[in-house]
């Protein structure tokens, strides 16, 4: 029995690992930012608004959890997620923190335009209608990001480039912006520059480890 009990502390202890490496407000936010695409050290720091330094220490936590991988390219140093098993674990537990914990809600409710929300069924009637050309899906995120990973049939947009390349969508059909996430206004910001030009448009609130996820489930 004291081998067993032994062995299931050993169990434990080494998943407990993974929840203690994302256990930090700022490493849930990288592994976030890392689910849209690889990224330097210094990209990381200034899109989670922390120091170099901070931001190196963060994700040395990650990389011996075994959630982020490093490669260099030339002089820089690159991160990425591990797999997307890790995306899965952010996106899980977002929504595990979303459904207990009101003052998340609360929060969320406060700060997000709900009257602008497209709410397809599913994925699959979204991307349906993005490919038989019924409405149009464009991605506000960086360029880089796009060409990382992006939904199917979408087209990339930034956000710093809408006011120039408006005039680029179709003012007869109806215009469906993403971002990276829930928690990323980008697209909220994009609904309400679209619209007061004369736009039919809408958010989706997930990104693209949430349409990874569903499409893995």
């Amino acid at each position: 029995m004291k081998s067993t009990r032994k062995i299931k502390d050993a169990i434990y202890e080494q998943v407990a690992r993974i929840a203690k490496a994302a256990a930090n407000s700022k490493r849930l936010e990288l592994i976030e930012l890392l689910c849209q695409a690889p990224k330097t050290v210094q990209e990381l720091a200034d899109e989670a608004n922390i120091s170099m330094k901070l931001a190196s220490a963060h994700l040395k936590e990650l990389k011996t959890a075994g959630l982020v991988e490093v490669q260099r390219q030339g002089k820089h140093v690159i991160y990425r997620l591990a797999n997307e098993k890790v995306a899965s674990f952010w996106v899980s537990t977002r929504l595990l923190a979303e459904d207990r914990s009101s003052e998340l809600q609360a929060i969320i409710q406060r700060v997000n335009d709900n009257s602008h929300e497209f709410k397809p069924t599913s994925w699959a009637e979204l991307l349906e209608k993005a490919k038989v050309e019924d409405l149009v899906i464009i991605d506000v995120r960086p360029t880089s990001e796009f060409e990382s990973a992006h939904l199917p049939h979408a087209q990339s947009l930034p956000l710093e480039e809408l006011q120039a390349r408006f005039k680029e969508l179709p003012k007869n059909k109806t215009i469906v912006a993403y971002c990276r996430g829930p928690y990323c206004f980008w697209a909220e910001e994009a609904v309400a520059v679209l619209r007061r030009k004369g736009y039919q448009a809408f958010r989706i609130r997930d990104g693209v480890a949430e349409w990874k996820m569903a499409a893995n489930t």
